[in-house]
């Protein structure tokens, strides 16, 4: 399967990406940039957004970056810094680039913005398998 169209195939696949309202804005091999809209049901306690929002869109784009590669890539370590709190309404986008791919194992920083802003800090470590997407 091209690389570029992996990302298209995983979201049609991922009912928790789906239900985020993830979108992809970009798709090429190595690069994967998203964004979604923070809805109310995504609201904290404090009337924020939940950390998890950020982290699940950082951590799509991760993924859909890594796999475009061609083969099946997991991730087996990540961590996010948040920076900024986000608010019902506030759109937020997360851009993946993963250019060279000399082993097995890959490390990403991913940045979670709000317009210009940075939001939060994405760090991944991925494994490429030796599955290809087909």
């Amino acid at each position: 399967m091209e690389g570029a169209k992996i990302p298209y195939k995983m979201l049609a696949l991922d009912p928790y990406s789906t239900w985020l309202g993830i979108e992809i804005l970009k798709s090429e091999i190595g690069r994967c940039k998203l964004g979604m809209q923070v809805r109310e049901e995504m609201l904290n306690s404090m009337g924020k957004a939940h950390g998890g929002i950020s982290y699940a869109l950082a951590d799509t784009a991760f993924g859909f970056a890594a796999n475009s590669h061609g083969k099946y890539a997991v991730s087996i370590e990540t961590s996010i810094n948040h920076i900024e709190a986000l608010e019902v309404g506030d759109y937020i986008t997360a851009e993946s680039v993963i250019e060279k791919v000399k082993n097995k194992v890959g490390f990403n920083v991913i940045e979670v913005r709000k317009n210009d802003a940075i939001v939060a800090l994405f760090k991944g470590v991925v494994y490429r398998t030796a599955k290809d997407w087909k």
